[in-house]
């Protein structure tokens, strides 16, 4: 794995950063150590090795000599002088009790000198260290609260969150609110949602193509002169295999190590920059886990880079991960490829279930743009079955198929997309035909499925909607 070079913030040595520990996220920031005894001497003190820490519970400056006194909050480090002050930092990132915000504004001014972010009242800070949590209902009563003092401080004119200039992807201010997810999402620019131009490739089902569908569509859109970013959200890391790129810094680098989107792309054919991953994506799952707006990350780290594309394509892993949660957050629109065969249709259930929770759970408005079927034979009645099943839910939403064949398998090991290996030949050319619905639909704004309605496959050619369901979902 090629690391970053940075300075240490500690001894100002030059060195590579390779692992999680050399880095923290610290006041819109990142602060870099070269060793561990660096990190264990910026915890003493702060990176200029002082023999002083400020409490960010009491802001009274003391020297670190306890394990205790050091502690990470939503990512970042912290410091506490007593006990006391360590509960009540724990007990702020999971909420402010309603009575500790009335004591601090009833208090007098602070005092000169104190930090900004600790001018809270002596008496609210007594209150957050002891006592009991916060009861149901005052806790709606601070929901309340929050919402009346929230309304008339946003216009609806500036309801849109300027994006952020290139070149400053990185640092991201993370919300401890509980209602952080639903506020980020409601303060979003909006995108029309099902119209492609942020294209998810997924499937929770394995070998149903998605690596050389998101490959090929790529590679298409970019031959039809667009702008495109492919990104690889799979640890596997087929897409450089497919495209003969090796890469030194991923997607790992951007997600958990700050690293600029523009620093870790890699353009493999003209109009078509690459976002590559390999096995260390596996320990961004980790790391993602422990964020506050956790399935938002991705979609911080891209927002701004993506606005210099025309496209951007996600291959995504075939499996329930948290990464695949940012990839979906991140899209506007989902390609679900589907193998012809009884297997993959059972899958799509899936499929459609996780596109409907991103819409209510996640507040992101992903639509299922299409279904493509894949390794489709014309002489196999389960194929035939497979196509017409589809075709039967989706309605519009079912692509034409790609038809099976074996240059669609030699291609990868020559590191060749199909348009390259076998320009001219069907599947190639079943490829061009998505591509180009690609482009009509998002020139003339055509919206994808709602992901709505159930489908049964109890058999191979009968799809049947329940009652209630929107006919062609």
């Amino acid at each position: 794995m090629g690391g970053i070079s940075e300075t240490c913030s500690v001894c100002g040595t030059g060195f590579e950063v390779q692992f999680r520990y050399q880095m923290e996220e610290k006041d819109g920031g990142f602060s870099f150590f070269c060793s561990q005894k660096c990190l264990e001497n910026s915890q003493l003190g702060g990176e200029t090795g002082a023999a002083l820490a400020t409490c960010d519970a009491c802001a009274k400056r003391f020297t670190p000599d306890l394990v205790s006194q050091v502690l990470y909050v939503a990512g970042r480090r912290h410091y506490a002088c007593s006990l006391g002050c360590r509960t009540q930092l724990i007990r702020e990132a999971k909420g402010v009790r309603l009575g500790d915000i009335a004591a601090a504004a009833a208090a007098p001014a602070p005092a000169e000198g104190l930090p900004p972010t600790r001018r809270e009242a002596p008496a609210a800070r007594a209150a957050a260290g002891a006592g009991e949590p916060a009861s149901p209902e005052l806790t709606a009563a601070w929901a309340s609260a929050q919402a009346a003092v929230a309304a008339p401080a946003a216009p609806a004119a500036s309801a849109a969150r300027p994006a952020e200039p290139r070149g400053q992807q990185g640092a991201v201010a993370v919300s401890l609110s509980p209602a952080g997810s639903a506020k980020r999402a409601a303060a979003a620019p909006p995108r029309p949602a099902g119209v492609p131009r942020y294209l998810a490739v997924f499937n929770h089902k394995g070998g149903t193509g998605k690596t050389t569908t998101a490959v090929s569509v790529a590679a298409g859109l970019a031959a039809r002169d667009k702008r495109v970013l492919l990104v690889d959200t799979d640890a596997q890391g087929n897409v450089s295999v497919s495209l003969g790129a090796g890469a030194e810094r991923s997607l790992y680098h951007v997600l958990v190590m700050g690293l600029r989107v523009s620093d870790a792309i890699k353009t493999v054919r003209p109009n078509l920059d690459l976002l590559p991953s390999n096995e260390t994506l596996a320990a961004a799952e980790l790391y993602l886990a422990g964020r506050q707006n956790r399935d938002r990350v991705l979609s911080d780290r891209l927002s701004a880079a993506a606005v210099d594309y025309d496209y951007v394509v996600l291959d995504c892993s075939p499996s329930l991960s948290l990464m695949n949660q940012n990839a979906l957050v991140f899209a506007d629109s989902v390609l679900v490829p589907v193998a012809c065969d009884y297997l993959s249709l059972v899958g799509v259930r899936q499929v459609i279930k996780t596109v409907k929770n991103v819409n209510a759970l996640l507040h992101h408005p992903v639509q299922i743009w299409g279904v493509l079927p894949t390794f489709f034979d014309g002489r196999a009645k389960i194929a035939r079955e497979a196509v017409s099943t589809m075709k039967q839910h989706f309605g519009e939403r079912c692509l034409a198929p790609v038809r099976q064949a074996i240059k669609v398998k030699e291609a990868p090991a020559q590191g060749q997309t199909i348009f390259e290996y076998a320009p001219g030949t069907p599947a190639a050319d079943d490829y061009l035909a998505v591509v180009d619905r690609i482009i009509e639909s998002r020139e003339r704004g055509v919206v994808g499925s709602e992901a709505g309605g159930s489908w049964s496959t109890d058999r191979p050619g009968a799809a049947t909607e329940r009652p209630g369901a929107a006919a062609g979902a």
